[in-house]
């Protein structure tokens, strides 16, 4: 049985008030990667050309 089986058949068996704060956790647990991820992306520059595009966008005229 793989991880990933294994960790299916837990998830099935909680209770329904395990199961709400795992959903809990897991929710706030991909939360905190996208932000992480999005943090990359913009140090790595990835933004640049639509943080330009903005800026021109709503520059004073």
């Amino acid at each position: 049985m793989s991880k990933i089986e294994k960790l299916e058949e837990n998830v099935r068996n909680l209770s329904p008030e395990e199961f709400s704060q795992f959903r809990e956790w897991f929710y706030e647990l991909e939360n905190e990667r996208w932000d992480q991820e999005i943090e990359m992306d913009f140090e790595a520059g990835k933004f640049d050309r639509l943080i330009e595009k903005a800026r021109q966008e709503f520059a004073p005229r």
